[in-house]
């Protein structure tokens, strides 16, 4: 007679085949889920509201002056440049609160379910939109309580905000990336900022690209933060300008193509 040898079940993988409404319905879900969270915990709302108030605050007072004469015109240059690096930063919240879900065996539940692939990623970019509605009308608000003024009307403001949206959902795709490969969510703050910081900074998003030098003035230009921020400061105070908008929304278009399926495969590798 010989002993029967038991094996432990696996874990079947997420569901490859739900169709693609069954697939947004479940996204829209998760990203409730992820929105309700913030009630239960409203000092999260924290995390990306006091460091871009900071910024703002000290920005305007402590370099307006030396860098433009006076802090009410660095405020009107420097503000749309604001929304897009806070834009910037807030996509690391994404990674961040994913990489959380992962370690904690949020996504080992899921594996059980008919979930599509791609939905607890879809959700967690599409909760993150909230967030970053919330950040643009936080800093848009102090900036108007200092003296900032939008000089191009509602139509103005509101292509704007969805430019920023769009290309916050875009880039939103890089910060999942990195939540997936990253083993803690510390480490998701250290490799996200150490990689933004470079790229906000080395931008036109503080100091006009004429006060730079010859050399340096060709890589910030072709920086895609200095584009987007083009495009903003153009949408909220001179009129709308074409060519940084298209040039915007390549970039954006082009980071999504890259980094989306990118995301879907390493999030099959880690589950």
């Amino acid at each position: 007679m010989t002993a029967a040898t038991a094996t432990a079940p696996t874990a079947p993988e997420l569901n490859p085949r739900v169709s693609p409404v069954e697939g947004v319905r479940q996204s829209l879900t998760l990203a409730w889920r992820t929105v309700v969270q913030v009630r239960h915990n409203p000092w999260e709302l924290g995390d990306f509201s006091i460091q871009p108030i900071m910024f703002v605050l000290m920005f305007t007072f402590m370099f307006g002056g030396a860098i433009m004469g006076d802090w009410s015109s660095y405020l009107t240059f420097m503000l749309p440049g604001m929304l897009v690096m806070n834009m910037l930063f807030v996509t690391l919240y994404v990674g961040q609160g994913l990489n959380t879900d992962l370690t904690k065996g949020v996504f080992d539940r899921l594996r059980s379910l008919p979930v599509a692939r791609w939905a607890p990623l879809a959700g967690r970019i599409l909760a993150d939109q909230v967030k970053q509605a919330w950040s643009i009308v936080l800093v848009l608000g102090v900036g108007m309580i200092l003296g900032f003024r939008i000089g191009n009307g509602v139509t103005g403001l509101l292509g704007a905000v969805v430019l920023l949206l769009a290309f916050a959902l875009a880039f939103s795709w890089v910060g999942v990336v990195v939540g997936i490969l990253a083993k803690d969510p510390e480490r998701v703050q250290i490799y996200g900022f150490t990689a933004l910081f470079p790229i906000t900074f080395v931008s036109n998003v503080f100091v006009p690209v004429e006060s730079l030098p010859g050399w340096l003035q060709g890589v910030v230009n072709g920086n895609p933060v200095s584009v987007v921020a083009d495009a903003v400061r153009g949408l909220l105070l001179t009129g709308a300008e074409t060519a940084p908008i298209l040039q915007s929304l390549a970039w954006a278009v082009g980071v999504a193509v890259v980094f989306a399926p990118m995301s879907v495969w390493a999030f099959k590798r880690r589950l």
